[in-house]
């Protein structure tokens, strides 16, 4: 879990449910496990298969744990796992027994361990081995005839190395990542991943009584017109937990349906832009969250009930997942960027948006006691809040201001690249003409469909409205578009094209930072230092083609806010609305078709509640049917191999390239039928300088094998250069 750097030795533990087997850590350096599932339905309950093995004390007075309980209770804990292995694991382990009574012994520990985690590798050349298979990609075959070879010309009584690759590989799987981040080998160097290794949890934590467990909330809301023409709205909340581990958290059945906020409709246009009318609504909002969610805050906590057992618990919200007009209603700031400070998280002045120079103590951020202090001296248009009280001023553990945290997508996706997209066309456009913007448009169009990658057949200028979907596509083939796109000039003012190519450069590897699961702080720091970099070129090269000089408060949060976002709440992954927009599908778009159009909201919460019955009553077993597939290789397709199973070859890391020309079978008498491959090869173009935007840059070969498909590591995404027939790169900026 998150390290605990105070004096404070309570007994406080962190509750998080796995598929397996839970544990409750205390507040130390251990890592508990993840919450895994949460059941849809009517009600936040969690699910059923999650087995918890725990027993509430009577009473709710701490109860340290001292070493010689420690000792007791790890010796029980051993017995009762021992006693209740399973005969399948024992006839696995009886089927290589010797007559040693030692043999015996170790394979009975063995046995044990298959339902432990391996805290590391057994010793260090079991590591290095590990090392040398995962790095290179060798298959078992080739791990096999290592292990073979250093036990064969090894003097040492026993072997260090596990008895095949298989073994080693199963070691891996059973070793806790979270463990690996957190050994002492990291130099103290602070982890960001999970919410309960952000700063928010450890202090929060510190707030709850002795023997509690602390219960993240997640809100997410967002209003959706229910039909095509927009006429009707509703406005869903929903809710989930930050206990829940991220990936499990972002499938849609772990978010739960809270409530449809009220919608407060003008009877005409005057009204509707009335001030009285806008803070009608803004009131009603924030007395609908109360409604809600002060239930939650009671003194004592809450019981919850999980397998049986019970959980003394306090809900606390973390977060609020939104886009930024939608940020703004939260915290009662104004929503527009005009406003004279229209950054929900600090006081920077509009005509400071773009200036990506000022220091800490020129930004000061919006706090409950310095915003309340203007809201009762009425004085809260000097600082751009609404005259409405913020339902968020009395909820504890929370600052709104820093909880409604900067969204990927509403900040990158549809925000700042669209941006750098639409300047991009406006300068080259601009500089060199309308054809060269037809010539980006032709190039987009030859580039094929490729996994998570939309290809664009007609180009992409005739599209109005594109979603964030298309502009993650655009995303990662923008590079290869502008690459030599035009020849520079000399006149004043003339921006060279490696200008446009190191500025879309600078945002893929600033983007791929900011996808990572996990974050130490020097990672946190370089990704600063990437969003520096790129904001740095990002201004220069456009300020004078935008209208408001690029004063956009996205760009501000970005460039200010997503980093201490992440040291507060963990890694972006945990909050982005990318796995939220699809709830609108199920929860107001196709139960709207299904109304008769009164009572929209009564009808289409029987409807949510009928599917969730069905949910909950229907069998969670899977019938699995065997598909044979005797190949999963598509003809044509390029892909990577390792470098030391072909002949002399320049290779990336090890990897080689090729293209599949033909799959065959050859069978033969007696022997196992040989699945080959007909590739031709790329090599490097030069092995002086073989990337180019940190890609391999390759040339088509004459060169032809025959290959085994288990040789094929995986398919990869090749661009051509459309400056030479002959040189391709290999597309690194893929997520």
């Amino acid at each position: 879990m998150i390290q605990d750097n105070s004096e404070d030795n309570r007994n406080n533990e962190i509750i998080y449910i796995s598929d397996d087997e839970p544990m409750f850590s205390s507040r130390s350096n251990e890592t508990s496990d993840i919450m895994q599932g949460i059941a849809r339905g009517p009600s936040l309950t969690f699910e059923k298969f999650a087995s918890i093995r725990y027993e509430e004390p009577a009473s709710r007075e701490p109860k340290f744990e001292t070493d010689e309980s420690k000792s007791k209770s790890d010796e029980t804990k051993t017995k009762t796992k021992t006693e209740s292995e399973s005969k399948s694991d024992k006839t696995e382990f009886e089927s290589d027994k010797t007559d040693n009574e030692s043999d015996e012994s170790e394979e009975s520990e063995s046995a044990e361990e298959e339902t432990e985690t391996i805290p590391k590798f057994p010793n260090n050349t079991y590591s290095d081995l590990m090392t040398l298979i995962i790095q290179h990609n060798l298959n078992n075959k080739a791990g096999n005839a290592i292990i073979r070879f250093f036990n064969k010309h090894s003097n040492l009584p026993t072997s260090p190395l596990p008895k095949n690759i298989e073994q080693g590989r199963k070691l891996m799987d059973r070793m806790k990542l979270i463990n690996l981040l957190n050994k002492e080998k990291t130099n103290n160097n602070r982890n960001y991943n999970e919410q309960y290794t952000s700063n928010w949890w450890a202090r929060t934590e510190k707030t709850l009584p002795t023997g509690s467990y602390l219960l993240s909330i997640i809100l997410y809301s967002d209003a959706s017109t229910t039909d095509s023409l927009g006429k009707n709205t509703l406005h869903p909340i929903f809710v989930t937990l930050g206990n829940i581990i991220t990936w499990r958290r972002n499938k849609p059945d772990v978010k739960q349906l809270l409530a449809y906020l009220p919608i407060i409709k003008a009877k005409d246009d005057t009204q509707k832009i009335s001030e009285e009318h806008k803070n009608i609504i803004r009131r009603t909002f924030h007395k609908s969250l109360k409604f809600l969610l002060s239930s939650l805050y009671d003194d004592n906590g809450i019981e919850l009930e999980l397998n049986n057992s019970i959980f003394w618990c306090f809900p606390r919200i973390s977060m609020i997942i939104s886009d930024w007009p939608e940020a703004c209603i939260f915290a009662l700031t104004y929503k527009s960027t005009k406003s004279n400070y229209p950054c929900h998280f600090c006081f920077v002045s509009k005509e400071d948006l773009s200036n990506i120079n000022l220091n800490s103590n020129q930004i000061e951020p919006r706090s409950h006691n310095n915003m309340k202090l203007y809201y009762k001296n009425n004085t809260e248009k000097n600082v751009s809040i609404e005259n409405v009280r913020n339902f968020f001023w009395s909820v504890p553990n929370i600052n709104i201001y820093a909880a409604t945290v900067p969204d990927r997508m509403h900040h990158l996706d549809l925000g700042l690249f669209q941006h750098q997209l639409n300047f991009t066309k406006i300068l080259i456009n601009k500089q060199c003409g309308k054809s060269f913007i037809d010539k980006m448009n032709n190039r987009v169009k030859l580039i094929h469909h490729y996994k998570d990658l939309k290809s664009f057949p007609n180009g992409f200028l005739h599209l109005t409205l594109l979603t964030a979907s298309e502009y993650r596509s655009l995303m990662k083939i923008m590079i290869f578009i502008v690459d030599e796109l035009y020849e520079d000039s000399g006149s004043l003012n003339f921006i060279k094209n490696n200008k446009i190519t190191e500025v879309y450069l600078k945002w893929n590897k600033m983007y791929l930072l900011s996808r990572k699961e996990n974050y130490e702080e020097s990672d946190v720091t370089l990704l600063q230092e990437s969003i520096n970099k790129w904001a740095k070129l990002f201004i220069e090269l456009f300020k004078e083609h935008s209208k408001s000089e690029l004063q956009f408060p996205k760009l501000h949060s970005w460039v200010f806010h997503i980093c201490s976002s992440i040291r507060e709440f963990g890694a972006i992954n945990g909050y982005t609305t990318e796995t939220y927009e699809s709830l609108h599908k199920d929860y107001v778009k196709k139960p709207y078709k299904l109304t008769n159009k009164k009572e929209i909201e009564k009808q289409i919460m029987k409807i949510i509640r009928r599917k969730a019955i069905i949910t909950e009553s229907s069998s969670k077993e899977i019938p699995k049917t065997p598909i044979a597939l005797k190949y999963s290789k598509k003809l044509y397709e390029f892909f990577e191999m390792n470098a030391d199973e072909i002949f002399e070859y320049t290779s990336d890391n090890g990897v080689c390239f090729a293209q599949v020309l033909l799959i065959t079978e050859i069978i033969m008498n007696y022997e196992e039928p040989m699945h080959l491959a007909l590739v031709q090869w790329y090599d490097f173009t030069s092995s002086i300088n073989p990337y180019l935007y940190e890609c391999p840059l390759l040339e088509k070969t004459n060169i032809f094998n025959l290959i085994e498909i288990e040789a094929i590591n995986d398919i990869i995404h090749i661009i051509p250069r459309f400056i030479d027939n002959n040189e391709f790169l290999v597309n690194k900026f893929l997520f």
